[in-house]
């Protein structure tokens, strides 16, 4: 494992006084939002299900990355650690403690209201206690041509010196006997079998692979009799520490790394918590884990299945109902791209529109002659993608084309490297990641020949170039040929290219180069429009709010008057409503069917209002570490459609949640005389209208 550590960053990390909170922790409470959104009827049954394994899946990468740092610094040398108030100990035990109450709730919404409501919906997830003489003689079948061959059983001698290896995120049984001295382990081929089977017989029943398993086990140990059984899982270290000196190609050594995702260091054992405290103490120093490793756990592990359980009634009442894509009232007949966009900015909103506007954007660079270079940032490739097929095209034409592949992407970075190679092979330039430094952007750019000069088309989002997220994920995009920006996003790529060592930009904020620098001058102005009895107002939207000097501005425009209204979707380390520090600070979160994912900062200028989008948050990363594009609004009408959509979510009533300073995670009410606002379903409504073709 390589193992780097910047203590100058970890001091940046560590909330040092009360007027921050630590983000580790408020974290835990955008995970409680979507716990709250599976317990909320307004959602229908199988999204409600959904939303169990969304939480399931974010605590999974959340100790994977986030408590795997925390045990990182238990390494930092003591005296260092004094210094920078480091108490990784105290935080984890904290951590532990919420997460133990919501995971007790999480149990709690799935036995008391999801499985009742599955019965009351005629269907049936049956355990083996239960099964019929149909039920087992299918089951028995099923184990037989489709599981066995999957099993690794094995059996442990606890009075010899041993050790056990449990692969990351898969789960086992682990079998006490009577001789006390041996326990038994089986894994669960949920990669190989799936999680779920649906019987032959009996309408619209199914079983875990678990239980399939489970009734099994007398059977793989014939000679033994079973005293207990219960399933466990251990999440391992997903971080890859890269050390600043280590030399060559970044792609490389990360690729070669990634075992590290499966053989890391163990960060959390979920253990069935019918378990005996004699039997977690053996299987504790079995796995080599102190107690703070070892959480408490239901019956079944690995929620995030949930995602894959099929609705074998076909009822559209348990689903939301279909969002079928708007049509962009330009882009949607355009059969010239290029003239659209140099006529007029065009703005598209993902998952409200398609993404296919993005691929129709590139095929139609590919099959112009008149196009000479392709040049695209892919932080998260997609797999096989109408894009991806199209830059593959565009080499087999002929043009040039420059790929930047975030080699970091974290749990994408194999594929990404994959990807990667495929374009270097078919001739395209293709540069990996820079160390310390991670290429976030969302960001491409088409030259054209148009007689004698040459003009550049530029894209610039706040979401990934994939086809599948963007279903999902809330994001905007600017397809502009206006100079000022072109101009500035050719001068990015040649920094890129390492042809330039800055973009020297005037118009585009971009990170590390003059993000930072940019917002602090325009919250700067904001306060002293304050001071002089101006309009004086910040608005802005985000996925975390995390840097600390950007916080104390927003505390000095509190304290100097600025109305500052802010829709955080995750965690924040702002403490808003404190009287004499932020009592003009009020933040909303929304969670819904879709994720929130885009950027956008709004400042009133005294009344001549300025406004940005883009992929930075405020947070450390992405204004001094990740190179980050954000990009003023110039176009009037797209500002207007920016403004109306940013407005429509300020006002939600329904899915919106108050951020306050004893983090209740209550939700904002509508007022007497106030409508409803739904505010996702509210944009659907506003941009069908706004596009009505």
């Amino acid at each position: 494992m390589y193992f780097w550590l910047n203590t100058s960053e970890l001091e940046m990390q560590q909330p040092t006084e009360d007027r921050f909170r630590h983000r580790d922790l408020n974290w835990l409470y955008f995970n409680e939002r979507v716990l709250q959104e599976a317990e909320d009827k307004l959602n229908p049954l199988f999204e409600r299900i959904k939303f169990l394994a969304i939480f399931s899946s974010n605590l999974d990468e959340y100790f994977r990355v986030r408590v795997s740092q925390l045990r990182q610094m238990k390494r930092v040398e003591k005296s260092i650690r004094k210094k920078l108030a480091l108490k990784p100990n105290r935080l984890t035990k904290q951590i532990l403690k919420e997460v133990k109450e919501q995971q007790d709730r999480f149990g709690a919404i799935y036995t008391m209201q999801i499985l009742p409501e599955l019965a009351a919906n005629n269907i049936h997830i049956v355990d083996s206690e239960h099964f019929t003489k149909e039920q087992q003689d299918f089951t028995n079948t099923y184990f037989t041509d489709h599981v066995k061959k999957h099993l690794e059983i094995k059996k442990v001698d606890l009075s010899k010196e041993n050790d056990l290896f449990l692969d990351n995120a898969m789960i086992y049984f682990l079998i006490t006997f009577d001789n006390e001295n041996e326990l038994g382990v089986v894994n669960i081929p949920v990669d190989q079998c799936g999680r779920f089977v649906y019987f032959e017989h009996g309408k619209n029943m199914l079983t875990y692979l678990d239980e399939i398993v489970r009734s099994e086990l007398p059977c793989l140990f014939p000679k033994d009799n079973i005293t207990g059984i219960y399933e466990i899982k251990l999440s391992r270290d997903a971080e890859l520490y890269i050390e600043d000196q280590y030399e060559g190609v970044l792609a490389e050594k990360i690729y070669e790394s990634l075992k590290q995702r499966t053989d890391g260091q163990p960060t959390r054992l979920l253990y069935d918590a019918a378990m005996p405290k004699a039997v977690q103490k053996k299987l504790r120093h079995l796995l080599h884990l102190g107690k703070i490793d070892m959480m408490p756990g239901g019956k079944y592990h690995n929620f995030k299945d949930f995602l894959s359980l099929k609705d074998p009634t076909n009822n559209p009442e348990l689903h939301f109902g279909e969002h079928p894509p708007i049509a962009h009232k330009i882009l949607e007949n355009s059969t010239d791209y290029f003239k659209s966009i140099k006529e007029k900015d065009q703005l598209v909103h993902f998952p409200y529109m398609s993404f296919q506007y993005v691929e129709r954007f590139l095929d139609q660079a590919v099959k112009d002659d008149h196009v000479t270079h392709i040049k695209i940032s892919l932080y998260r490739v997609a797999d096989n993608s109408p894009l991806t097929s199209s830059l593959l095209e565009a080499l087999e034409k002929g043009k040039e084309v420059t790929v930047f592949v975030e080699a970091k992407a974290r749990f994408d970075e194999e594929n990404n490297i994959i990807w990667g190679r495929k374009f270097e092979e078919k001739g395209a330039n293709v540069i990996y990641s820079f160390p310390k430094i991670k290429v976030h952007s969302k960001i491409m750019m088409i030259s054209r020949q148009e007689g004698k000069e040459s003009v550049n088309y530029s894209y610039i989002g706040t979401g990934n170039f994939n086809s599948d997220t963007s279903k999902i994920y809330c994001d905007h995009a600017l397809f502009t040929a206006n100079p000022k920006l072109t101009k500035e996003m050719a001068r990015l790529f040649m920094v890129l290219e390492g042809e330039l060592i800055v973009p020297r930009e005037k118009h585009l904020l971009i990170s590390p180069f003059s993000t930072r620098q940019k917002f602090t001058t325009l919250i700067y102005n904001e306060i002293e429009n304050a001071r002089m009895g101006k309009k004086a107002k910040i608005t802005a939207k985000m996925n975390s709010l995390e840097d600390y000097e950007i916080i104390d501005l927003l505390y000095k425009a509190s304290k100097a008057g600025v109305e500052i209204r802010l829709l955080v979707r995750g965690f924040t380390c702002l403490i808003p409503g404190v009287e004499g520090l932020s009592e003009n600070i009020y933040i909303t979160s929304v969670v819904d069917r879709y994720l929130e994912h885009g950027r956008i900062y709004l400042f009133e200028n005294d009344g001549d209002e300025l406004m940005f989008f883009g992929s930075a948050d405020w947070m450390n990363r992405n204004l001094d570490r990740r190179i980050e594009v954000v990009t003023p609004i110039y176009d009037r009408d797209i500002f207007e459609e920016l403004k109306d959509i940013l407005t429509i979510q300020l006002s939600d009533n329904v899915k919106a949640r108050i951020q306050d300073a004893g983090e209740t995670n209550q939700y904002v009410k509508p007022g007497k005389d106030e409508h409803k606002n739904r505010s996702q379903y509210a944009i659907y409504d506003y941009l069908k209208q706004k596009h009505n073709i």
